[in-house]
C-alpha cells in the first residue's frame, strides 16, 4: 500500500513563487509544508534589527526565544516530512535544511528557475534536479512512499 509523500518546500522568504508551487503540489495530492513562508519576506531582517536594538550579537540572538521558537517550528516539520524540494534561488538556511533532510535519509529534489550561470557538482546529492515544475511534479508522483518505509537509513550507506 502506498500514498503520496509529505513534502517540505524549502526556499527563500523573498521567493513569491513558493505559495503557488505549494498549491500545485497539493493539487497533485501531496501534503505540503510551506507555512514558514507566511512570516513574510522581511522576517529575518526584522529579527536581526530587533536583536541589534537589544544590543545582542548574532551568536547571542541565536540563543534567544524568538530564534529558538522559529528553529523548533521548522525543525519539527523538517523531521516529520518524508521529502523536500529546494526551490532556488535559496540562501544558506535553505541549503542547511536540504542537507539535513538528505542526511536523515529522506528524499530531496532541487528546482532551479533556469540553468545557473555558475554550475556546482554537489547538487548530485539530490535525488533529482529539475528546471520545470511540471517535470518535478511528475517525478514526485512516481515516487510514492510505502507506509512501512524505514526512515533514518542514510542514503549514502553506513
Amino acid at each position: 500500500m502506498s500514498r503520496k509523500q509529505s513534502v517540505y518546500l524549502i526556499g527563500s522568504l523573498r521567493n513569491e513563487k513558493i505559495p503557488a508551487l505549494g498549491c500545485r503540489l497539493r493539487e497533485a495530492g501531496h501534503e505540503v509544508f510551506d507555512d514558514w513562508h507566511g512570516a513574510g519576506p522581511e522576517a529575518d531582517d526584522f529579527w536581526q534589527k530587533y536583536e541589534k536594538q537589544r544590543g545582542r550579537s548574532y551568536a547571542e540572538a541565536l540563543k534567544g526565544h524568538a530564534a529558538k521558537n522559529t528553529f523548533a517550528f521548522d525543525y519539527r516539520h523538517l523531521s516529520r516530512c518524508e521529502a523536500c524540494v529546494l526551490v532556488l534561488p535559496a540562501g544558506k538556511s535553505g541549503h542547511l535544511e536540504f542537507g539535513y533532510m538528505l542526511g536523515t535519509g529522506k528524499k530531496g529534489y532541487v528546482l532551479f528557475e533556469e540553468e545557473p550561470e555558475r554550475w556546482d557538482v554537489m547538487y548530485q546529492f539530490a535525488h533529482g534536479v529539475f528546471f520545470d515544475q511540471d517535470d518535478l511534479i511528475a517525478s514526485l508522483a512516481s515516487v510514492e512512499i510505502d507506509f512501512i518505509e524505514v526512515v533514518g537509513a542514510g542514503r549514502f550507506g553506513t
